[in-house]
């Protein structure tokens, strides 16, 4: 049996070296050996094949030592390879397709992935072990990561890393690179950020510095398709371990605290051995010289044409510019971007969004097609979307350059309406405003209830775009937005029923410019009232089973709303089930909307009454729902689901263990949907899972409705038909 050990040398120096970890490379090629001769089991280290893989020549030119001789000494096969996308291949036609042996240990010294497919193509023995050694595990997240063994490379080696900390002036770095004309990709700048603090030592503290939660005090941050996502930005960072740390708006604020947190964390036994700091303001000047003088090294990132001179040339610092090792783009080229594509994509309020909004406010205001951007950057300063002049111009120069504004003449702009940002932002607004005006309008209101709102809008086929009408979340992001926006107004008032209790409602804001006409309006209002008939009578009109067809998670909904209320009422003696336990206990099979249209479909047939009643456990009433046990469809339901149980109590009877399986052999002749009835039983307490016997069940047999369907059972007269399996 063969065991090898292969390294590569050009990866391993290039790590050390950017790492600032100084080593013996003569002891290193040594002790690698030794450590892979007694981890693969070997008596003798001559019988390990190791061999050193570079490209030598490169060497000879970048280093006094002689690498090449340093590991030829050391008992190594020198292999030189200049070409590393070719590394593989030549490993195999050299090596290991003339080995007649297979190989039962092999050991790979890389940070890098280039040697990892030596692991799929090398024979092995059935037994064989596969090791990989390096400063980071590069297996993760691959085929490999289950099977093969990762040990760090400085651990192994009783090497000590340096310790890395890390502060960013994140306000500073933000605004830099947007007057450099870049876009500030947060999820880019994270992994960019991440991956170069590792590349110097072991990372023990990164933080950002910025007035997080402040709308409009940075640049619009973004992801890669031009989303604006500034509020997502402290929860992204936090996932990096990286520690958002809020700081007022201002130059000075963050410089403050960033030069008070390094001065602390110096002092402490455990302070990182490299200070890095990510800013271009020469007010750091001063702290990097304390640094120095505690022997830290020192590295500044900044951004080209945005550093001080001063720290620029500073001697004891290392200057690494961010839009080198970070792959930004500029706003002309993100316009080129998804950005412009229709994208299935959550379409989440934005600082884009703010633009739009505040742009038609200020076209109907004043009767124009085209706005003063002047005037523009003023209305975004009053609702809060910018909190200066000076981002205010950011905001309107990117959303220039992303094509949802368009310059019309000299300090004026129009907005280009067939901008995707520009079509749903509008289209998201107006749909939501004119519901909140049509029901204070129609229904005589003062007001919408928050959750009655949120209903509506789920309801709303206007909506059915992609990236659009996602979930209540989404739902609610937008609701809230346009309140920042100004364009509705949200407050607190008490519950009728429990005055202790606030509960949000929204209006029209009393400053909102309406965005169409009075008449357009009140059409509009027209048509909602006329729609909202024709689902009330759609409703009435469309049997069970002609909702299962457009709905059928609604019509399932039914189903289990009919078996549970009945059990709940008819096991307690009550008239009614509060109708927010019956949510609770089916809000797993509720999509979002599908539990709110089963009750309404049973409401509008009559099969069911919602009505507020007398709770004796509270002072105050109780909204519940009571079934209609004369309607049809709440008996062919009833009907259905005892017949169901009857079969469950012949499988008992015949002492057969319960599953789909057995049941279809008792009852193959009806079509049962198996999956619905088996998750109601279970549901409902009539069936419990067996513990590691997937698929099968026992049944409750002294449940309250086990015995129901049992006693009538025996005391029925023969059925002159058998109930239909299927509604």
């Amino acid at each position: 049996m063969a065991a090898y050990l292969v390294i590569d040398v050009d990866d391993l120096v290039r790590r050390f070296r950017t790492r600032g970890i100084k080593i013996d490379l003569q002891e290193l090629a040594v002790s690698l050996r030794g450590n892979a001769a007694l981890a693969a089991g070997l008596v003798n280290v001559d019988k390990l094949k190791a061999i050193a893989v570079a490209d030598w020549p490169q060497h000879h030119e970048e280093s006094a030592v002689d690498l090449q001789y340093v590991f030829k000494a050391a008992g190594y096969e020198i292999f030189n390879i200049p070409q590393r996308e070719s590394v593989t291949d030549a490993l195999i036609i050299h090596y290991f397709s003339y080995d007649p042996e297979p190989v039962s240990e092999l050991i790979l010294v890389t940070t890098s992935r280039d040697l990892i497919p030596l692991v799929r193509r090398v024979k092995m023995t059935r037994n064989a072990r596969l090791r990989v050694w390096g400063s980071e595990d590069v297996l993760q997240g691959t085929e490999f990561a289950e099977d093969v063994i990762f040990q760090p490379l400085e651990s192994l080696l009783g090497l000590q890393s340096r310790n890395v900390a890390v502060f960013i002036d994140f306000e500073n770095i933000s605004i830099s690179l947007n007057e450099q004309g870049f876009m500030v990709n947060l999820d880019q700048l994270i992994s960019s950020f991440v991956s170069r603090a590792k590349a110097h030592g072991h990372v023990v503290k990164m933080a950002a510095y910025a007035p997080w939660g402040q709308r409009g005090t940075l640049p619009p941050l973004v992801d890669s398709s031009g989303r604006e996502i500034a509020e997502e930005a402290p929860s992204r960072l936090a996932l990096a371990n990286i520690d958002p740390v809020y700081n007022l708006p201002g130059k000075n604020s963050a410089d403050v605290r960033i030069a008070r947190d390094v001065m602390t964390d110096v002092n402490h036994d455990d302070a990182g051995d490299v200070f890095i700091l990510a800013s271009g303001d020469r007010d750091f000047n001063d702290v990097v010289n304390a640094l120095l003088s505690k022997n830290k090294t020192v590295i500044l990132w900044g951004v080209r044409g945005s550093t001080s001179r001063q720290l620029e040339n500073h001697p004891g610092i290392t200057v690494e510019y961010i839009d080198d090792f970070s792959r930004l783009q500029t706003h002309q080229s993100l316009s080129k971007s998804a950005l412009v594509e229709e994208s299935a994509e959550s379409f989440t309020p934005s600082q884009w969004s703010s633009v739009v909004v505040q742009y038609d406010r200020l076209a109907q205001e004043y009767s124009v097609d085209q706005v003063s951007i002047r005037r523009l950057i003023d209305q975004l300063q009053n609702v809060g979307a910018v909190i200066s002049q000076q981002r205010g111009d950011d905001l309107i120069s990117q959303a220039i350059s992303l094509g949802i504004l368009k310059v019309v003449s000299n300090g004026y702009v129009t907005a280009n309406g067939g901008h995707p940002v520009v079509d749903k932002t509008r289209l998201v607004r107006d749909r939501i405003v004119t519901r909140v005006d049509n029901t204070l309008q129609v229904r005589g209101w003062e007001y919408v209830n928050y959750g009655f709102l949120l209903k509506g809008l789920a309801m709303d086929r206007q909506l059915d775009r992609p990236g659009c009408n996602i979930d209540d979340q989404w739902r609610s992001h937008w609701i809230d937005a346009l309140v920042r926006e100004q364009v509705l107004e949200r407050e607190l008032i008490p519950h009728r029923h429990n005055p202790e209790d606030l509960v949000p409602v929204i209006k029209l804001s009393t400053s909102q410019i309406n965005i169409r006409s009075t008449a357009e309006i009140q059409q509009l209002s027209e048509a909602e009232t006329k729609e909202e008939a024709r689902i009330d009578n759609l409703w009435l009109s469309t049997s069970l089973e002609e909702l299962e067809q457009m709905e059928p998670q609604t019509v399932d909904m039914i189903r289990r709303i009919v078996v549970s209320v009945e059990q709940f009422t008819s096991f307690r003696g009550f008239a009614w089930c509060p109708l927010g336990s019956l949510h609770r206990r089916l809000n797993g099979f509720d999509n979002g909307i599908s539990f709110q249209r089963a009750v309404e479909y049973l409401v509008e047939n009559n099969a069911a009454y919602v009505e507020e009643y007398p709770n004796p456990q509270s002072s105050y009433n109780t909204k519940g729902i009571s079934l209609n046990n004369d309607d049809l469809l709440v008996k062919r339901i009833l009907t259905l689901r005892d017949s169901f149980i009857h079969v469950l109590l012949t499988l008992y009877s015949k002492d057969l263990l319960i599953s789909r399986q057995s049941f279809l052999l008792e009852d193959g002749s009806n079509a049962w949907d198996l999956d619905l009835w088996f998750s109601i039983m279970e549901t409902e307490n009539v069936l419990n899972a067996l513990p590691g016997r997937p698929g099968q069940y026992s049944l409750f047999r002294t449940h309250h409705t086990v015995n129901l369907v049992a006693g009538a059972e025996e005391n029925a007269t023969p059925r002159d038909q058998q109930p239909e399996s299927t509604d």
